[in-house]
C-alpha cells in the first residue's frame, strides 16, 4: 500500500519555524520527484518546492525562497520542508507529493496556521 505520511503542523506565530516530514511507503522513493504543495483557506493547490529524486536539485515558489528549505532523506524514505520567518500569508494545508512520469501520489495533508 502507498503511503505518504505527513507530519509536523501546527500554530506558530509568524516569524517561527516549523519543520514538516512526510514519510514515504510503498512506492521506489528514490526513483521520485518529491514537491511540497499548499493549499490556502479558500484558494487553490499552490505548488511550494520540490527536490529531484538524488536531492541534489531543488525550486522554489518565489514567495519562499530563502525562507523554506526541502531536502530528502532516501535511506530514510522521507522528505522534509523545513520553514523559517513564516508569515501569515503561509497559512495552508500543505500536501507532500510524489511524481514520477506515469505515477503521482499523495499525502493527507497538514495544517498549518501562522497568526499572532
Amino acid at each position: 500500500e502507498v503511503q505518504l505520511v505527513e507530519s509536523g503542523g501546527g500554530l506558530v506565530q509568524p516569524g517561527g519555524s516549523l519543520r514538516f516530514s512526510c514519510a514515504a511507503s510503498g512506492f521506489t522513493f528514490t526513483s521520485y520527484y518529491m514537491s511540497w504543495v499548499r493549499q490556502a483557506p479558500g484558494k487553490g493547490l499552490e505548488w511550494v518546492s520540490a527536490i529531484n529524486s538524488g536531492g541534489g536539485s531543488t525550486n522554489y515558489l518565489d514567495s519562499v525562497k530563502g525562507r523554506f528549505t526541502i531536502s530528502r532523506d532516501n535511506a530514510k524514505n522521507t522528505v522534509y520542508l523545513q520553514m523559517n520567518s513564516l508569515k501569515p500569508e503561509d497559512t495552508a494545508v500543505y500536501y507532500c507529493n510524489a511524481r514520477e512520469p506515469i505515477r503521482e501520489y499523495w499525502g493527507q495533508g497538514t495544517q498549518v496556521t501562522v497568526s499572532s
